[in-house]
């Protein structure tokens, strides 16, 4: 019988907690080098997207010759206002060789430790050696995830936080205390960009916004711009653009939907699996400034979901396929025929 495992919530977070998170990070951000690494192995699409004025659904599919992941994802701005996630999403890995899924997973909490460590994996590539102090501009719900992988990729010692939203500040203070961080409160963007070493802008309004202008932005400071993941939606002023390195996940995908939607299409941008890879280099000197246009691609979803059915091993499972005695009977599935439907009864 073909065994589907399946990972809700409840055992994701025990999972995660069983590693402590910052172990999780460092595990996850493994896995996904090792896939960056081989980047040519995977078939690529950009993702489907579905847009509304309230928001977003995305369909994420990838895969190597042996496997098949896709993600259902949304991005809904409004959605706090309700009582709701503004992301929500699970995720499927299925067998390439016969088409059956072989895991069902929630990745909303998913989602956000693959986001964090996908910039912290960056960021090891792109950002000064030796940075030490972050930057948060944007404290929902992806702000502690962030902080926490820098710390435990990176080395960040210190974080600065900055939201217009006092509350959900105080909620990612809150988080993050005991953790081994120097955490405060900026009481504006220039009070939290100034002097740092990456910046990392993590706000969720679905508009062309300039959260960074150039006036606020210091020679060597590395960007983690993962905001602005659909279009119409961005955070960085086009200037800072024109005067940086700027890399990416998947460039047909980031010209849609990243920074980069507001610069022409010859516009010059390094897909990060190169760096990872060692095909090109990262940081080429300490005063540069690099921009990592960050949107999510299904690679890092692929990883993610790898990582988890590794780490989790045998577990509940879903009743999603009829097990038939006669495979071309699937008719009698429905009369009750099959040996899955044998054993339930």
């Amino acid at each position: 019988m073909d065994v589907v495992r399946y990972i809700g919530t409840a055992e994701m977070a025990a999972l995660v907690g069983r590693e402590g998170p910052e172990a999780f990070l460092i595990r996850l951000a493994g896995y996904l080098r090792a896939d960056f690494r081989r980047w040519t192995a995977f078939d690529r699409a950009p993702r489907l997207a579905t847009l509304s004025p309230l928001g977003v659904i995305e369909l994420m599919p990838v895969s190597d010759a042996g496997t098949y992941a896709f993600k259902f994802v949304n991005g809904h701005p409004g959605n706090p206002r309700t009582g709701r996630l503004t992301v929500a999403a699970f995720g499927v890995l299925a067998d390439v060789a016969t088409g059956y899924p072989l895991l069902v997973s929630e990745m909303t909490l998913l989602t956000a430790l693959r986001t964090a460590a996908t910039s912290a994996l960056a960021a090891s590539a792109l950002a000064r050696p030796g940075s030490r102090t972050l930057a948060l501009i944007g404290t929902g719900a992806q702000a502690e995830f962030q902080a926490l992988a820098f710390k435990a990729v990176n080395g960040i010692e210190a974080v600065r936080l900055f939201d217009v939203d006092a509350g959900a500040m105080a909620k990612a203070r809150a988080n993050l205390e005991g953790r081994g961080l120097s955490v405060t409160c900026a009481k504006s963007v220039a009070d939290a960009v100034r002097g740092a070493d990456i910046v990392t802008t993590a706000t969720a309004d679905k508009a062309r916004a300039k959260i960074l202008t150039p006036d606020l932005i210091e020679p060597g400071q590395h960007l983690n711009a993962i905001g602005g993941d659909c279009p119409g939606k961005t955070e960085l002023h086009v200037d800072i653009l024109r005067s940086a390195a700027v890399f990416v996940e998947y460039e047909p995908q980031t010209r849609i939907e990243g920074e980069i939607q507001q610069m022409p299409a010859d516009f010059p941008v390094t897909e990060l699996w190169r760096v990872i890879a060692g095909e090109t280099p990262g940081r080429t000197g300490p005063d540069q400034v690099t921009v990592f246009d960050s949107v999510g691609f299904a690679l890092e979803d692929f990883s993610a979901l790898r990582c988890v059915r590794d780490l989790a091993g045998p577990g509940p499972e879903l009743d999603l396929v009829p097990d038939l005695d006669d495979p071309k009977d699937l008719f009698g599935a429905m009369l009750g025929r099959g040996r899955a439907l044998d054993r339930a009864a």
